[in-house]
């Protein structure tokens, strides 16, 4: 099990001295890992366009995504993100967004232990090549993430795979999926977010001691799933009063 630091001092009652109290560790981290401070850091983090990472429960998974909002995808973040992941990057996105783009499920019988609902998968038809670089799926997650784009826009299959979220979220399946679609509209963003399971240089799946010097490394704020759940349920879905 992970060993949560006790704190020293009083918790920060608004959220300004939380991300301040962040700001001030952020030569070692961007935020102490995991817990409520974490969670707020999160959000503030996703609103400026960076990386987090979450993590979800040891007894599922056990692994943790890189996380962004689609709206911000770059070529250095998308980058970023295929050096230091399994590089199958998914985008969940609302079902009725999915169904307004035409993507279906990948397979009518989802054998999948964990149920993760893949679509059919796509890339951007204007504008792309082959739609693999960093910049070519930069450009797909960017116009998931654009109201204003149409099925007609897109050319199956790709190489970016969305996602159908459980419309309850987290609070009905504690997956990255939905954690991903709960932080971008809990951070006020459109409802568009990229993933991928981070891995160690030797292909192994990164777990809490390895994602702890990681996010250290980079800079990342790194929370849960849990805690992201006792957000919205102290919170009652909504940001900080």
């Amino acid at each position: 099990g992970l060993t949560r630091h006790a704190a020293v001092a009083p918790p920060p009652s608004s959220p300004h001295e939380i991300i301040a109290s962040c700001h001030e560790n952020r030569k070692a981290m961007a935020c102490e890992p995991f817990g409520r401070a974490s969670v707020v850091a999160g959000l503030e983090a996703l609103k400026q366009g960076k990386v987090i990472v979450v993590t979800d429960d040891e007894s599922r998974e056990n692994e943790g995504d890189l996380i962004m909002a689609a709206e911000f995808a770059s070529p250095e973040t998308i980058g970023f993100i295929v050096r230091y992941s399994s590089g199958v990057i998914c985008v969940p996105l609302p079902s009725k967004r999915l169904d307004e783009l035409e993507l279906p499920p990948m397979v009518v019988n989802n054998q999948d232990p964990k149920q993760t609902a893949f679509t059919v998968s796509v890339d951007l038809k204007e504008g792309t090549s082959t739609g693999i670089s960093a910049a070519d799926r930069a450009a797909t997650f960017r116009a998931l993430a654009d109201p204003s784009t149409k099925a007609s826009d897109l050319l199956r299959p790709g190489h970016v795979f969305p996602l159908r979220p459980r419309d309850g979220g987290v609070l009905e399946r504690d997956g990255h999926t939905e954690a991903t679609m709960d932080f971008c509209k809990l951070a006020g963003l459109h409802p568009a977010g990229v993933l991928c399971e981070v891995v160690n240089d030797d292909g192994s799946m990164a777990r809490v001691p390895d994602l702890v010097p990681f996010c250290k490394q980079h800079g990342l704020v790194l929370t849960s799933i849990a805690d992201l759940i006792a957000y919205i349920k102290e919170t009652n879905g909504g940001p900080l009063p």
